[in-house]
C-alpha cells in the first residue's frame, strides 16, 4: 500500500441490508483492517467472516446486535487466513447456536459449495468459488444488489496477494462476469463499481507480467534475481513494501516459467528471458 488508508468507522451501515464492522486489527497487510459484515434485514442475519479475534470486533459487533435487536443464524468464512476466521470461538460464545460455514471446514464446521445459497430476510447470498488468494477462497454475491463480497480477491485500495498467479487470474475473469453493482471488499472501503475495478485488477497483473518481462530484456552482469526486479519495478515505493513484492514477482516469474517465457538458474536464483532455438 503506497496510498493513504481511507479513513474508515469502526461500524458503519453502507445499505438497507450491509451493516460492516471493521476486525479491530489494522496493520500495513490488513489495510484499516478486516471488514466482516451483517447482511439481512430481519432479526436472523448473515454474517460474513469474523476479524481475527481481537477483543474490539466482538465488543463492536455484541453492540451492534443488541442496538439492531438482531442474532447471527450462519456465518460465513470467505477463506482460512486468521484475519478472517480468528473470531470464530468469540463468536460461538456469544451465540452459541451460530452456525458456521467455509470451503474445506473445520471440525463441527459446514462446507460450502460454489453455487451455494444462504438466505435470510432481505438477503440472499450466492458462493462463488475463486481460488487465488487461497485455495480455498470463496466470494458471495448478494443477490438483491448484483453486488459482490469479494474478501480478499479484490480489495477496496491497493492490490491482492495470492497463492497462485494463473489460478488467481481465471479467478478475477469469472468474478467479472457475476455481478454488475458493487464490490464489498475483505478489505477498505466499499467500491461502488465492482465489475470495473476487478478489471482494473486484470489489467494491473499483466501490465506487471510485461514490466517483469521488459526489465529480463535489460542486461545485468550476474544475471536478475527476483529483488533486483523488485528494486526497479517498485522503485518508487517504500522500501517495506519490497519484500511482500518480492513474493508477487516470483509469482509472475513462476507463471512465466511455466509458460516457457522465462528460464531460472536455481543455483545462482537468477532469472531470464527463454533463448529461443534459431530457425
Amino acid at each position: 500500500m503506497a496510498e493513504p488508508l481511507v479513513p474508515l468507522p469502526t461500524v458503519e451501515k453502507l445499505s438497507h441490508r450491509v451493516i460492516r464492522v471493521l476486525g479491530g486489527n489494522p496493520s500495513k497487510f490488513t489495510l484499516q483492517g478486516t471488514n466482516t459484515y451483517i447482511v439481512g434485514q430481519g432479526a436472523k442475519r448473515l454474517l460474513i467472516d469474523t476479524g481475527e479475534g481481537k477483543p474490539e470486533w466482538i465488543q463492536s459487533l455484541k453492540k451492534v446486535l443488541e442496538v439492531e435487536k438482531i442474532t447471527i443464524d450462519k456465518a460465513l468464512l470467505t477463506h482460512w487466513h486468521g484475519d478472517h476466521i480468528g473470531g470464530v470461538s468469540d463468536l460461538l460464545k456469544h451465540s452459541p447456536n451460530t452456525q458456521i460455514y467455509k470451503r474445506d471446514p473445520d471440525s463441527g464446521w459446514h462446507d460450502i459449495t460454489s453455487g451455494q445459497t444462504f438466505t435470510t430476510e432481505g438477503a440472499t447470498l450466492r458462493a462463488y468459488y475463486c481460488p487465488g488468494h487461497t485455495t480455498d477462497h470463496n466470494a458471495f454475491i448478494l443477490e438483491e444488489e448484483d453486488a459482490m463480497f469479494t474478501a480478499d480477491n479484490v480489495l477496496g485500495q491497493g492490490t491482492a496477494v495470492f497463492e497462485d498467479l494463473s489460478t488467481y487470474m481465471s479467478s478475477l475473469d469469472g468474478m467479472s462476469t457475476q455481478f454488475s453493482g458493487r464490490a464489498y471488499p475483505g478489505h477498505g472501503p466499499v467500491i461502488e463499481d465492482g465489475p470495473a475495478k476487478v478489471r482494473e485488477y486484470i489489467k494491473h497483473r499483466k501490465q506487471r507480467e510485461k514490466q517483469v518481462l521488459d526489465v529480463l530484456a535489460g542486461e545485468k552482469e550476474g544475471g536478475w534475481t527476483a529483488m533486483d526486479i523488485v528494486k526497479v519495478i517498485y522503485k518508487d515505493y517504500p522500501k517495506n513494501l519490497w519484500e511482500p513484492a518480492e513474493k508477487g514477482v516470483l509469482q509472475i516469474l513462476s507463471k512465466l516459467l511455466k509458460e516457457g517465457k522465462v528460464e531460472h538458474d536455481e543455483g545462482k536464483g537468477t532469472w531470464s528471458l527463454a533463448v529461443k532455438s534459431a530457425l
